[in-house]
């Protein structure tokens, strides 16, 4: 449901332009206590690669987006990576991953996106595989910059994953004002 807002030229480097100063680092940083160094992981929704270049460091990255704007742009800045046009719910892929990682990617995604996508996660990861997915703190839905935002709480999230995952690490962090993020890192059943 993402609408058709990174789906330009225009829109997509606005973006870029928007998010330059933004990453998932610290994100990545515990992500590397639960997934082994050079592990293979898919990053959902790579958009601007900022984070995929610091997921890159350590493991080995397969990246992502359903926008054909940010997989050009992927392509183009990192012409040794791989970069596949996936859509986070159906995630239409053969290969299997020891980890999955997404920021700020799954809130696009309807209550039944998000069931559907966490079954096909299960699907594509290796046995004991680990996601790591961020989601904004909230309650309700919204459409902003006509992309359809859906906010999740602790509560929330460990309902949608908890018949499928056991949650490793489950908190709030700040990434604009204090507490408006939530951080999910657990393990394939």
């Amino acid at each position: 449901m993402k609408g058709d807002y990174y789906k330009t030229e225009a829109s997509v480097k606005a973006y870029i332009e928007l998010a330059k100063n933004v990453n998932g680092g610290t994100l990545i940083e515990l992500l590397k206590d639960y997934l082994p160094l050079d592990s293979k992981v898919l990053e959902i929704g790579s958009g601007p690669g900022t984070d995929w270049r610091i997921l890159n460091t350590y493991f080995q990255v397969i990246g992502s987006d359903n926008s054909d704007e940010f997989i050009n742009h992927l392509k183009t800045q990192n012409v040794n990576g791989e970069f596949l046009n996936l859509d986070a719910t159906t995630l239409t892929i053969k290969d299997r991953f020891d980890g999955i990682y997404s920021n700020k990617v799954l809130h696009h995604l309807t209550n039944d996106q998000l069931s559907q996508s966490i079954k096909r996660q299960c699907q594509i990861l290796n046995d004991s595989g680990i996601i790591c997915h961020s989601f904004w703190k909230g309650e309700d839905s919204e459409i902003f910059k006509g992309l359809f935002v859906n906010y999740h709480d602790k509560p929330d999230l460990v309902s949608f994953y908890k018949d499928s995952f056991n949650i490793l690490y489950l908190e709030y962090y700040e990434e604009f004002e204090t507490d408006d993020s939530i951080l999910l890192i657990a393990k394939k059943k």
